[in-house]
C-alpha cells in the first residue's frame, strides 16, 4: 500500500502528477498503527511518526520542498512546488 500524508492541496496536486508514483491512500494525518511491513509513505511526517512507520517495516519518503524562511507556511500550487524543486526523498528514520 502507498500512502500520500499532506493537508495541502498543492502538494496533492503536485503528487497526481509524479508518474513514478501510484497512490493507493491520501491521508491529512496517518495513524501508524496501520502501517504495515512494505507499505509505503509518503509526504511530511513528525520524526516520532517517521520512526514508527520505519520501526513497523515501512518505507518512508519526505516530501522535500526547498524554501525561503519567508515562505514558511505559505500554500504553493503544484506549479510552484515543481518550479521550486520539489521531491521525494528516502528516509530510515529511528528513535534512539
Amino acid at each position: 500500500m502507498i500512502y500520500f500524508v499532506s493537508r495541502h492541496a498543492g502538494a496533492l496536486e503536485w503528487i497526481l502528477q509524479q508518474p513514478q508514483w501510484r497512490v493507493d491512500c491520501f491521508l491529512c494525518h496517518l495513524d501508524p498503527q496501520d502501517i504495515q511491513a512494505g507499505d509505503v509513505v509518503l509526504g511530511t511526517l513528525p520524526l516520532h511518526l517517521a520512526a514508527e512507520v520505519c520501526a513497523r517495516g515501512g518505507i518512508f519518503y519526505f516530501l522535500t520542498l526547498p524554501q525561503e524562511e519567508a515562505g514558511r507556511g505559505s500554500e504553493y500550487s503544484a506549479e510552484d512546488m515543481s518550479a521550486m524543486g520539489c521531491t521525494l526523498r528516502r528516509f530510515e528514520v529511528r528513535a534512539l
